[in-house]
């Protein structure tokens, strides 16, 4: 299975590399093993996600600057506003990154 590796740059995946990253140099942990746990992270992020997650969510704001290559999306928002069933957000900017999820099962 295919994974992407967007979910490395989230707060838990950086906290992860970090931690990672410290125990290779401590020599606790072994570079290849290291690759392996992240490996992992991405495929559990990515089945989290689409098996876990079921709210859905309006997103509103202004385009500031849109990008399609080598099948992602990326999207700047200025002014953003997030609703869901309970609550209601607005962000003055916001970046996001849309991968096509039938790219995982080639």
């Amino acid at each position: 299975m295919a994974t992407f590796e967007l979910y490395r740059r989230s707060t838990i995946g950086m906290c992860l590399t970090e931690t990672l990253d410290e125990m290779v140099q401590n020599g606790t942990l072994s570079p290849e093993l290291a690759i392996q746990v992240l490996v992992q992270f991405d495929k559990s992020m990515t089945d989290a996600l689409e098996s876990q997650v079921k709210s859905k969510v309006t997103i509103k704001g202004h385009l500031h600057t849109y990008r399609f290559c080598d099948n992602v999306w990326t999207f700047i928002l200025q002014d953003a506003s997030f609703k869901n069933e309970d609550s209601s957000e607005t962000v003055g900017r916001i970046k996001i990154v849309a991968c096509d999820s039938k790219l995982l099962s080639q």
